[in-house]
């Protein structure tokens, strides 16, 4: 099924979402990876604020290259998303509704999914040259001196995701491999 949504991520619109969901995102998303995750969890250590939100919002696993003349942003493919593993279930439990990334996630993620009501979308991987044409905005919001792992907003419009993993715990991943095997 075809869906449009706009982020931040209303709980109705996350539990509407299914497992194998084509998507097309617009709204404003944030980005973060590895290093971004870990100092975001440090602070949460220190009883510090975070310095984003995360209620409702959706973080994209990507660090873009730099921007051609003339674009917000550069090439803005997907990391692997296992690789942010231990920090998201703590995030999902602060409000997190999405995150975007390749591949697959813990055990622990896909039960702070479900327990929060959250999903996770996969963007396709090595087309970060055309994922970048549906990011119209982007602004570095926290962490600069990380350079490419900084925390950016994106204003994005029509951003093209697949539902790996929804709300209910369904994943793509395993639900396709089954298919294929009956084949």
């Amino acid at each position: 099924m075809e869906k449009h949504i706009k982020a931040p991520l209303t709980d109705e619109d996350a539990k509407s979402l299914k497992s194998g969901d084509y998507v097309y995102i617009t709204g404003t998303i944030y980005t973060a990876r590895d290093a971004a995750h870990q100092r975001m969890d440090q602070a949460l250590n220190q009883n510090q604020p975070l310095p984003i939100d995360m209620a409702h919002n959706i973080i994209y696993y990507m660090g873009p290259s730099p921007a051609r003349e003339g674009r917000p942003i550069g090439s803005a493919g997907p990391t692997t998303a296992s690789r942010m593993d231990k920090y998201a279930p703590r995030l999902l439990d602060l409000g997190l509704k999405g995150m975007i990334g390749k591949g697959k996630r813990s055990d622990a993620v896909k039960d702070a999914i479900v327990r929060n009501n959250a999903v996770y979308f996969a963007a396709v991987g090595g087309a970060g040259a055309l994922l970048s044409k549906s990011i119209i905005a982007s602004e570095i919001i926290a962490y600069d001196d990380l350079g490419t792992e900084a925390i950016r907003k994106l204003e994005v419009v029509n951003f093209p995701v697949i539902v790996v993993i929804d709300s209910d715990g369904n994943n793509l991943y395993e639900t396709s491999v089954k298919e294929y095997e009956e084949i």
